[in-house]
Formats: C-alpha cells, sequence, structure tokens
C-alpha cells in the first residue's frame, strides 16, 4: 500500500483517521462511495469535484485497500448520531 500520497492528506479529527483530498475538508470516502453510489466515471467524479484523475486514482486506490477503516468510521459515525438521536440516512430496520 501507498504511504505518500500527492492529493490525499490526514486532517487532525478526534475520532476519524481516514485522509482527506488535499485543500479541501473532503474524505477520500465520499468522492469514492458517491462514485460507486452513482456509477460515476473517473472523469465524471474529476469533474464533480473539480479535482485531477489523477487525484481520483489515488482516492479509488487508497479506499480500497483501507475499506475496514472506512467501515469502522462509518459505523461510529451512525452511532454517534443514533447517540444523538439524529437519524441517518441508512436505516437498519426495526
Amino acid at each position: 500500500m501507498q504511504s505518500t500520497w500527492k492529493y490525499l492528506i490526514n486532517i487532525a479529527h478526534p475520532w476519524k483517521h481516514q485522509l482527506y483530498v488535499k485543500g479541501r475538508k473532503l474524505p477520500a470516502s465520499t468522492v469514492w462511495i458517491r462514485m460507486l453510489v452513482n456509477k460515476l466515471t473517473r472523469e465524471q467524479a474529476a469533474d464533480n469535484w473539480d479535482i485531477p484523475i489523477e487525484a481520483v486514482d489515488e482516492i479509488v486506490s487508497y479506499c480500497e485497500n483501507n475499506k475496514e477503516l472506512l467501515e469502522m468510521e462509518a459505523a461510529e459515525e451512525k452511532h454517534r448520531l443514533r447517540r444523538r438521536n439524529i437519524s441517518s440516512s441508512i436505516n437498519d430496520g426495526p
């Protein structure tokens, strides 16, 4: 796995450890998940977020190699939202 990223950086956060797009408060996972959900091509994603295609490639590589971290952070965020009685867009049923 790549340890030095050109387009991704670590942003200090109390509990999130995933990388963000450099120069933005945009988590790499946001780009990756929206690409998957909306079936965006690399070019469409680059255009949508106004980032280089190489940044999209880096995001995809990072996210595919860090799925466990991203899943743990998503579960933690969901837990925190529930604890604050905020509805999540993810429905687990009753």
